[in-house]
């Protein structure tokens, strides 16, 4: 997991001055590895492990109803969640991969640190959710609703910033933060 990672923080580093960030931060990330300390994503694949019902890679879970859950460092790999509703859960740390939400809502829920991989967003509503310094590496957002959304220090290519301030407005009720701000919309 950890490499995965790693190489996948390496795609978004592509440009020169950011290479060398970038490879001081794959070197500490094999460093805290290495010393046994997790991050979010391990620490999914360890309750994975441990028997966590939630972090079954391909299960399924479209259409329920998860309001307010608890579900911090959850993993959800190549899980059905379409029309499942994750309004107002804690969701910190939790990792999104290779799957394809459709008509999943986030309203309210605290994203902090998550990581969306590989996924195919459709008609989701993010409506004042928390997604500071999340990571959405190869996302493709359609149809999306992000009003009030908090993008601060998420980790996003230019298209996908483009794309979203077409249609970011609103301000998040938890962070005062407002959406365009989060995201360094201009104009």
């Amino acid at each position: 997991m950890m490499f995965r990672l790693l190489s996948n923080l390496l795609v978004v580093c592509c440009d020169r001055w950011r290479q060398q960030l970038c490879a001081v931060i794959a070197i500490g990330i094999i460093v805290v590895g290495c010393l046994g300390w997790s991050f979010p994503a391990q620490a999914a694949a360890s309750a994975a492990a441990s028997g966590n019902p939630l972090a079954e890679e391909g299960k399924t879970l479209a259409g329920r109803n998860l309001t307010g859950a608890q579900l911090e460092q959850a993993e959800f790999a190549n899980a059905d969640l379409n029309n499942t509703n994750f309004s107002q859960a804690n969701l910190v740390g939790a990792v999104f991969s290779t799957s394809t939400f459709t008509g999943t809502v986030f309203r309210g829920a605290d994203l902090t640190q998550s990581i969306f991989d590989q996924v195919r967003l459709y008609n989701v509503d993010f409506q004042d959710a928390n997604l500071t310094d999340a990571m959405l590496l190869r996302t493709e957002f359609n149809d999306v609703t992000i009003t009030g959304a908090d993008f601060t220090g998420a980790i996003l290519t230019a298209l996908q910033v483009k794309q979203l301030c077409a249609i970011a407005n609103g301000t998040n009720s938890q962070t005062g933060v407002t959406t365009r701000e989060s995201l360094g919309c201009r104009g």
